[in-house]
């Protein structure tokens, strides 16, 4: 029997990038969480550096899921992959996952930096960053996603 999931957010996204452009993505961001939720809930979360966010592209149409294989950015250059090789909105649930700096913790606010969501973003879920449950072993991938991101991050706003 298939379960469906019926979630809510947790947060939003207040401040950053306004626009989902696919590159040079700089600047803080607030991942401001439901004032109904007691400030013990982030509790101890400003000992880590990093968060994993999951949050909702939240400006995106179900009409731009896209269950087919194509070219990353549409660039002939790369290879034809599936739906479930590409990271962007077009994907079934429309959910991303990020891994922003942590700031500064401040009530329900959590500063971030390097947060790939726009403002008024809806986030899912939120959890400090294990090293210990990252990846294991070594990491491979083919080329083009080192050449596709080159320019993701503004590394001269560092």
């Amino acid at each position: 029997m298939t379960k469906s999931l019926e979630i809510k957010p947790i947060a939003t996204v207040v401040g950053g990038r306004t626009e989902p452009i696919d590159d040079h993505w700089t600047g803080t961001a607030i991942i401001r969480l439901n004032p109904d939720f007691p400030v013990e809930v982030v509790q101890g979360l400003e000992e880590f550096s990093h968060l994993l966010v999951v949050w909702h592209f939240h400006q995106a149409s179900p009409d731009d899921v896209a269950l087919h294989a194509r070219s990353p950015r549409n660039n002939p250059e790369w290879p034809s992959t599936g739906t479930f090789v590409h990271r962007n909105h077009r994907r079934p649930n429309q959910l991303a996952q990020s891994f922003p700096r942590l700031l500064k913790v401040d009530g329900l606010d959590l500063h971030v930096t390097d947060l790939d969501a726009i403002d008024g973003s809806p986030v899912f879920d939120l959890a400090p960053y294990f090293r210990e449950m990252g990846p294991r072993g070594e990491v491979s991938e083919p080329g083009w996603p080192g050449e596709m991101l080159a320019d993701y991050w503004d590394d001269t706003q560092d």
